[in-house]
């Protein structure tokens, strides 16, 4: 029975699907140092049946922005995200290294960051949901993050 319930789970949750998840927040994330450390966060949010919602209804203008304060507003619903976070590690781990393969991401070693490749062409279905979460995790470090979201990186 649990290799059924294996086989469904990963129909579902597979890098090719959710590659693009990850490269689109890198396409809208400000490099930054250590943005590595937020790619853990990214399938669990978007992935969230609260909080993708919330994250995709973001508004980015002059007269309103939202803010990871607004758009996580209430914290209680965030109960679930270590054991989410740490759920989705090992698809998280192949995600990157699909990212990579395909040249949509590179690694800056010296700055333990993600970002564009130079020539990068999108050959991806852009996931609106993730360039939002990058864009609200634009400017606010990556500890700061974290001590937000009640969440510890393993």
């Amino acid at each position: 029975m649990s290799s059924i319930v294996d086989a469904l789970y990963e129909l579902k949750y597979h890098p090719f699907e959710y590659g693009p998840y990850l490269a689109s927040f890198y396409t809208a994330m400000d490099e930054s140092e250590n943005n590595l450390l937020l790619a853990p966060l990214v399938i669990p949010l978007c992935s969230h049946p609260i909080f993708g919602k919330k994250i995709l209804g973001a508004v980015f203008g002059n007269k309103k922005q939202s803010s990871i304060w607004s758009i996580f507003d209430d914290r209680t619903k965030l109960y679930d995200l270590q054991e989410r976070v740490d759920a989705f590690q090992t698809l998280t781990e192949q995600c990157i290294q699909y990212c990579l393969i395909n040249d949509w991401l590179s690694v800056n070693e010296k700055k333990l960051s993600l970002g564009v490749c130079d020539g990068f062409d999108s050959n991806f279905t852009s996931q609106k949901v993730s360039e939002k979460l990058g864009r609200l995790f634009s400017g606010h470090s990556v500890v700061e993050i974290y001590a937000f979201l009640g969440v510890k990186p393993r």
